[in-house]
């Protein structure tokens, strides 16, 4: 089926939210900015593959990212377009009653508490809060 001309494709958005690891990793992002340390500490997945959904996130829009010396920071787009944007927002709702989701969300949690434990965290910037957006 075609496209009207105006309307967004939102097949790039439906791909990305295809994947489990990279709903996990929305999931520790949404609401704050987290460096990609974490990601690697609490999902137990190798930095390289953690950057490639990290960057399949970011081509379909939903995930930005900013350095701060040798760390990457990322955190959620929000989208612009109506549909987009209801459609993160209901994955991100499905996230609430998922045990796995609230594990990770347990484990950030941990180690944000405990950066200095892990050896993996040890000078990494703590994820932060995100301000809240207005209209």
């Amino acid at each position: 089926m075609a496209r009207s001309a105006g309307t967004l494709d939102l097949t790039p958005i439906f791909a990305a939210l295809a994947d489990r690891t990279r709903l996990r990793l929305l999931n520790l992002m949404n609401g704050r900015e987290v460096c990609v340390c974490y990601f690697v500490e609490i999902l137990k997945q190798s930095q390289p593959k953690i950057s490639r959904h990290l960057a399949y996130l970011r081509r379909a829009g939903l995930v930005s990212a900013r350095r701060e010396g040798k760390w990457m920071h990322y955190k959620i787009e929000r989208p612009s377009d109506a549909g987009a944007l209801a459609i993160l927002d209901a994955a991100l709702a499905s996230f609430r009653s998922d045990r796995e989701m609230q594990s990770d969300l347990l484990r950030l949690g941990k180690a944000c508490c405990q950066p200095r434990h892990l050896v993996t965290l040890r000078g990494a910037p703590l994820p932060s809060p995100l301000a809240a957006e207005t209209a």
